[in-house]
């Protein structure tokens, strides 16, 4: 199995067809990230929320792989361009994604995060908590490669400022976030081993 999901819920031969079970998934890793676009924290001084979304990402390109994870994100910034209040607090709208959002350039790094992600853990790098840390640890700095020029780009300030609106504020929460995905991930790989057992 190259994916964790693939191996916790195989697709079964002469049953729901690959696109069905595909589209299945990624709608599912796009109700996580909104549904935990919701645990959301306003900062005085910054335009970007601490939220549970990076969690998220992580582990929706970690368990789906690159296509489908990449597939996901996608997936959930359409379905809040269109109106559904699945962005940060109930956000929404295709303003949010647009150059002059300041929170538009994480968005769009989490597809990029969750590619990333998932390739590393098509590799492998998903079954052990050293390795899971490594490919977490290279899907936020994707994410924070878009998000914070995007940021600085929107607001006009320069790097420091950049730094210390969208990224520093974060730094903690999402050190804990990561920690989290890459424990889990190895724990869920033995699970759907012993599982898979005769």
């Amino acid at each position: 199995m190259s994916t964790l999901v693939e191996a916790i819920v195989p697709r079964r031969q002469g049953g729901v067809s690959r696109v069905v079970y595909g589209a299945g998934l990624a709608v599912g890793g796009s109700l996580l990230v909104a549904g935990l676009a919701q645990v959301s924290i306003r900062l005085p001084f910054t335009p970007v929320p601490i939220t549970g979304q990076t969690l998220g990402v992580l582990l929706v390109g970690a368990s789906l792989g690159p296509a489908l994870g990449a597939a996901s994100l996608l997936l959930y910034l359409a379905e809040g361009a269109v109106g559904l209040p699945f962005f940060a607090a109930g956000g929404h709208g295709v303003s949010v994604l647009g150059l002059s959002s300041a929170t538009g350039g994480y968005l769009w790094g989490f597809v990029l995060a969750a590619a990333l992600i998932g390739w590393l853990s098509s590799l492998g790098w998903d079954r052990s908590i050293r390795s899971s840390i490594s490919a977490m640890f290279l899907g936020e700095v994707v994410l924070y490669g878009v998000g914070v020029p995007w940021l600085m780009s929107s607001l006009g300030v320069p790097l420091e400022k950049g730094l210390e609106f969208g990224l520093y504020p974060f730094v903690i929460g999402d050190t804990l976030k990561l920690l989290a995905a890459a424990a889990l991930l190895p724990g869920a790989w033995k699970l759907a081993r012993r599982d898979r057992r005769p």
